[in-house]
Formats: C-alpha cells, sequence, structure tokens
C-alpha cells in the first residue's frame, strides 16, 4: 500500500461530520467499536486513520493489525519499531500528532499531505475550526510546525516521487458554473451573502459576472463550516 493511495481515501473523505454535533457518532467511531457510540470518551482522530488503513487492506501498518484510539500509544509504537520522523523532514503519509496547548504530549494526530519546512498541511478527523483537536469534521488544515510534537512513517511501499507531487495540486474554479455540483449551493449562498466577492469578468463572453477563482479546499472547507451551523 502506497502513501498515494492512503491520502488519496483521506481526501475522499474531506466533509464528513459527526452527527449530531459534539456527539462523537461517525461512521469511524461506529466500525471501530462494532456499535454506535457517543459522548466525550470517544475522540476520534487516530480511529479515522484506523478506518482509513483498514480500508486500504492495510491494518498492519496502522498499529500491527490491532487497535488503539489513544494518540501517545500510537505514537510511542512507531517511535520503538524505529520509524519516527526526525528534523521535521515530513513527507506526504507521515502521520503527525500535534499540541495546541503548549505541551509535548500527542493530543491531536493526522496525515500529512505536504510540508514547506514551516507548515504542515494534513488530513485530520475529529478536527474543526472551533476545535482544532475535538471538532467533530474531517477537514484539511494548514497548520504551523511550533505545533508538531512528533510523527512517524509507516512502511509504505514505494512510489516515485512525481506521484506524491502531483497529489499536492489543487482544482481551482474561477466562476460559480466552473463548481462542483457538490459545493455549488453553499458558494452560491456565500456570494449572495457579500461574504465571497468576485473580480470583474475580463472575457465578455464568459458564463458569470464575476471571477472567484477559489480552490477545491476552499470550497471543502466553507461546504464543512455551513454543515457546522458557522453561517
Amino acid at each position: 500500500m502506497t502513501a498515494k493511495k492512503i491520502l488519496a481515501l483521506a481526501r475522499s473523505q474531506i466533509g464528513v461530520t459527526e452527527q449530531p454535533p459534539n456527539s462523537n457518532t461517525v461512521l469511524y467511531n461506529t466500525e471501530y467499536y462494532n456499535r454506535k457510540v457517543n459522548g466525550s470518551n470517544y475522540a476520534w482522530c487516530a480511529v479515522f486513520l484506523w478506518w482509513l488503513f483498514r480500508e486500504c487492506e492495510a491494518h498492519d501498518l496502522y498499529f500491527d493489525g490491532k487497535k488503539t484510539a489513544f494518540c501517545p500509544t500510537l505514537l510511542d509504537f512507531h517511535i520503538r519499531k524505529g520509524q519516527q520522523v526526525r528534523d521535521g523532514q515530513y513527507e506526504p503519509g507521515d502521520i503527525v500528532c500535534f499540541n495546541f496547548n503548549g505541551e509535548t504530549g500527542a493530543s491531536h494526530v493526522g496525515i500529512c499531505e505536504c510540508f514547506d519546512g514551516e507548515y504542515m498541511t494534513s488530513i485530520d478527523g475529529n478536527t474543526g475550526t472551533g476545535n482544532e483537536a475535538n471538532g467533530g469534521a474531517v477537514m484539511r488544515r494548514r497548520r504551523h510546525k511550533k505545533y508538531v510534537v512528533g510523527g512517524y512513517r509507516p512502511k509504505y511501499e514505494k512510489t516515485a516521487p512525481e506521484a506524491v507531487e502531483e497529489d499536492k495540486e489543487m482544482p481551482r474554479y474561477r466562476t460559480l458554473n466552473d463548481v462542483p455540483a457538490w459545493y455549488k449551493p453553499t458558494i452560491q449562498k456565500l456570494m449572495e451573502q457579500g461574504a465571497l466577492v468576485g473580480k470583474e469578468n475580463p472575457d465578455p463572453d464568459g458564463l458569470e459576472d464575476n471571477v472567484i477563482d477559489v480552490t477545491e479546499e476552499y470550497c471543502r472547507v466553507m461546504v464543512t463550516l455551513e454543515k457546522l451551523g458557522v453561517f
């Protein structure tokens, strides 16, 4: 199993939220515990990773085929196996642990999508704009490296560097008509409310009056925020 494959699956889950909010009731928990659960004892950032590896038929790469929903246990286990990523040399597919309170212990975990030496972009389960470590949604997050407290590299199959590089490209949509149907109602709502203001279209034959030029990442985040009742 390659890093490219697991990242593709992680991206496909962006926008999934627990229902109802603040319940920890979500698909990944249901399959992890073999029953529907709810309550504060069922935080699911690590469980989301367990689900990804299981769906990719790579159970052994998560926790040697066993289960844990506790970030420190997961990180320590792989460090003991010699898989720790050192000196901030993170690559797509690495498992990255965070702490948002200035402490050194792992309190949240996600999967690295890219790292530029200063900022980490990851796809996380159970995160959100209002609560980084327990926000109830699968989202792509970009954070300063100061929040990273450790990480490890699963023993993926090797893949060509070009293939991983391609994963960094994000589609962009110039006009409302370009936006996929899944995102369009939310983007249109933002435009009607004046929260998203386009530029004048330089093409007189353009299908829209305004050029919005938004990324797929932006659309996904806005859909998630709308589901969470932010606007």
